[in-house]
């Protein structure tokens, strides 16, 4: 179950989750381009199947032993492609008028991913729990913005929702010996905070 939720919660496939949500959350979003599934595969694809093939050629090349980057010295190369991955994903959604809340989320990602870099010469965090700390971070920054947006029930389902798959995710990390409980909550401060701070300050 620990691996399950571990790779049902991946920081490659919550990006993909944090955009079908906010599509989900807010009925005008991308009114101007009007193709919602086109921004949400190119999401998936920068985020998700570019880094997954980043680490698959890294692997086939012996660069890295083991693709689930157990080691934080391999940790090093696919944080950068994916922090440089992050980047392109926010000139992307700028490209495509979308609105600034969401340009500044992914800004968010990828000022997390650029401080995981940092912390990994010295010290292994967590990039799930950095993932799912974004993920939260979105879903609580559209609420305080009082966007137009679906029911506020459903915003507090979501968010409450968001907090439980939070625990799971850090105690599955935990279970599974992957990190230490400050590295996990280093990992989900770090989401939390820059995607909060972005979106909270220029969004």
């Amino acid at each position: 179950m620990a691996k399950f939720i571990s790779t049902m919660l991946s920081p490659l496939l919550t990006p993909t989750y944090s955009t079908l949500m906010a599509l989900s959350i807010s009925p005008k979003l991308l009114d101007v381009t009007g193709d919602r599934f086109k921004l949400l595969l190119i999401i998936f694809a920068l985020t998700c199947i570019f880094p997954m093939i980043t680490i698959a050629v890294l692997h086939n090349f012996k660069v890295i032993k083991d693709k689930r980057l157990i080691s934080r010295k391999e940790r090093l190369i696919p944080y950068i492609t994916g922090t440089i991955y992050y980047g392109v994903a926010v000139f992307h959604v700028i490209y495509s008028h979308e609105p600034t809340w969401l340009v500044m989320f992914f800004a968010g990602g990828a000022l997390a991913c650029l401080i995981s870099t940092i912390v990994n010469f010295w010290w292994k965090i967590s990039a799930h729990m950095a993932g799912i700390g974004g993920l939260l971070a979105l879903l609580w920054q559209i609420d305080a913005m009082e966007l137009e947006i679906i029911s506020r029930p459903w915003m507090v389902a979501y968010i409450l929702i968001a907090i439980i798959l939070s625990g799971l995710l850090g105690s599955a990390r935990l279970l599974l010996k992957r990190h230490t409980l400050p590295q996990v909550i280093a990992g989900f401060l770090n989401g939390l905070i820059c995607v909060s701070l972005m979106m909270r300050l220029f969004g």
